[in-house]
């Protein structure tokens, strides 16, 4: 064999012998379990505005029970289903928890094994085969049109020593991710509803009437023990039959104030569909029946044989400068806790049932227009000329008309104010705090003392 041709058999067999090595080297594989890391959970779903549901159920380990909070649209508005439909503040609120959740990555994977979802509290609370009371997570289920799932995720501990870090689970399968979450899921009913209840500001208040009596329900009497009216001139209050040798207890007549306007509620009861009726007057002559009755004396509030509305507790009088009068009767305590109190049990009158910490209140307003405005213009004539045309006389009716204008729409949107905020309060009993029912039920010895000097 000549030299050329050895070094061709050289070379040919070193290729062999690379290319042998090249094929039976170990390859660096990635698992399958890793394949998926920094994917969205739920690829399909991009556009938050969809969302018409959101169902959130976490799961009491005291009374071994799921509890379910759910916000959805239907009927053409956002309501709370376990509330008795009680309208939600909900469209943004769930916008956002939606945006949120489409952001949600399988950031890295954790186990494949059932036995490790205990320890990071992934159970689905619905399971009802899994024995464990604990280790139970919070299932978040976000729906679309149809009821189509949008999303639906079951959330686990936080990763110990992780910022934002926690355990997730898609539910039916076994798979434990790690994800980051920036998601404030909120079941407080609180959250879910309008806050400011009755849409007044503190600044329009100009007349607060204290009206101290009670009802003894066991022989139908009326104990009026007093009736207080304080008035605003020029931003300070002042009160009626009060001597020379008296002032006002300004701290507790300013907090009266602040907590009217800044008043929310913790719960809600519907009241009865004939009694709803007749606050809305919706049908002419709709009578109250026996049951009605029975309701309202329930919670504490009563009619008088003249037909007027009472409360065991007495009531509070709130007159705006725009003329529209808040009145908040005040009955009942309501005893419990949790959704005993928001939404309401058998239990929530029973005084075993728990603290009584909250108190019913009715709500109603009514409307008077000030009956002094400014006067309307007798002469328009200005309406038809150019400005440049005006004579002084018509310059004077214009400035008259704009003022009588701006007064006058003022009065329109209180009168529309106060039927609005009618049909809304027509169909509820509300549950306040106590801390905000001791800041507003007071009599004159409460706001009125001695003279210090």
């Amino acid at each position: 064999m000549s030299a050329t041709q050895k070094t061709i058999t050289f070379f040919g067999a070193g290729v062999l012998l690379l290319a042998v090595a090249l094929l039976t080297a170990p390859r660096h594989v990635t698992p399958d379990v890793f394949m998926d890391r920094g994917e969205q959970f739920f690829a399909d779903f991009t556009d938050p505005n969809v969302a018409t549901t959101l169902e959130v159920i976490e799961f009491d380990e005291q009374t071994a029970a799921a509890r379910p909070f759910k916000v959805t649209f239907e009927g053409g508005k956002w309501t709370i289903p376990s509330h008795h439909d009680y309208p939600a503040d909900g469209k943004d609120r769930l916008a956002k928890t939606a945006a949120d959740i489409i952001e949600i990555r399988k950031d890295d994977y954790r186990s494949d094994n059932v036995s490790d979802h205990e320890a990071c509290g992934v159970i689905d609370p619905l399971d009802e085969g899994a024995t464990s009371l604990k280790g139970r997570g919070k299932r978040v289920t976000i729906k679309g049109k149809d009821d189509q799932v949008l999303a639906d995720l079951i959330i686990g501990r936080k990763v110990e020593g992780k910022e934002k870090l926690y355990f997730v689970r898609a539910p039916g399968q076994k798979r434990v991710y790690v994800a980051q979450l920036d998601l404030e899921v909120s079941t407080k009913f609180e959250d879910w509803i309008e806050r400011d209840l009755m849409e007044l500001e503190k600044d329009e208040i100009q007349r607060v009437t204290l009206k101290d009596y009670s009802i003894n329900e066991r022989t139908g009497t009326i104990d009026q023990r007093g009736t207080l009216i304080l008035t605003k001139k020029d931003e300070k209050w002042d009160a009626d039959r009060m001597s020379s040798k008296q002032e006002l207890e300004t701290y507790k007549m300013n907090e009266l104030v602040k907590t009217v306007d800044e008043l929310s509620i913790v719960g809600v009861r519907p009241k009865p569909e004939g009694l709803s009726k007749s606050l809305q007057r919706s049908e002419e002559g709709t009578r109250l029946t026996q049951s009605d009755l029975m309701s309202l004396q329930s919670k504490g509030f009563f009619f008088s044989r003249k037909g007027n509305l009472l409360s065991n507790e007495g009531e509070l009088e709130v007159e705006t400068d725009d003329g529209v009068t808040y009145t908040l009767r005040f009955g009942e305590i309501v005893f419990g806790s949790g959704e005993a109190i928001t939404a309401g049990s058998e239990a929530s009158d029973d005084k075993d049932s728990g603290p009584g910490e909250n108190r019913y209140l009715f709500l109603t307003t009514s409307y008077q227009a000030s009956p002094s405005g400014p006067p309307e213009p007798r002469n328009t004539d200005f309406l038809n000329k150019a400005e440049s045309e005006w004579s002084d006389a018509d310059r004077s009716n214009s400035e008259l008309k704009n003022k009588y204008d701006q007064w006058k729409k003022k009065q329109d949107s209180a009168k529309e104010r106060s039927e609005r905020l009618n049909a809304r309060f027509a169909d509820w009993y509300y549950v306040i705090s106590d801390d905000s029912f001791d800041k507003i039920h007071l009599d004159r010895s409460d706001l009125i003392k001695k003279k210090t000097s």
